[in-house]
């Protein structure tokens, strides 16, 4: 695709944005490069992540909307499905087409359909819930598993961790 159509694609969907919020999640184009916008998602409310404030940064691709962007936390998160980098893992934002594990349906990989409110629904959504049949934090997943309260602890650490900053 295009850049210059990836670009437009990019400007309309964040005047859609500013038209159409989603619900603790905000997000800033970045002027001298549009490809990456910073990101503020707040924990959900009646989830363990509430009263988080998490900064991120959303990347596009050249060839957006047919391929998916990554979506990394910049602040300090605890999940079963993002990288201990703050890279997010969720079926939406891999490749299109089928998975070369069969894992995945390929109905539930990214599409050009998705736009940034879909995105940050499908991030929001995780974090009220994880899953962990396909954890990108290994020892998040198994604390989620078998001891909830140890797990609950680390989330309310980079929750506070989130408030002081």
């Amino acid at each position: 695709m295009n850049t210059n159509v990836s670009s437009i694609i990019l400007q309309r969907q964040y005047k859609d944005l500013l038209k159409n919020p989603v619900d603790g999640f905000f997000a800033g184009m970045d002027e001298q490069n549009m490809y990456k916008w910073d990101v503020v998602l707040m924990g959900p409310n009646n989830s363990i992540y509430e009263g988080g404030i998490f900064k991120g940064m959303i990347t596009f691709p050249d060839n957006y909307p047919n391929y998916p962007p990554e979506f990394q936390f910049t602040s300090q998160i605890y999940h079963p499905n993002i990288y201990k980098d703050g890279l997010v893992c969720i079926s939406i934002l891999h490749p299109p087409g089928d998975d070369e594990y069969g894992y995945e349906n390929s109905a539930e990989r990214w599409r050009p359909i998705h736009n940034v409110q879909s995105i940050a629904l499908s991030i929001i959504s995780l974090l009220s819930d994880p899953n962990t049949d396909s954890p990108a934090n290994i020892e998040a997943s198994k604390l989620w598993i078998n001891n909830k309260n140890e797990y609950k602890s680390k989330v309310r650490k980079c929750v506070r961790l989130t408030q002081e900053t």
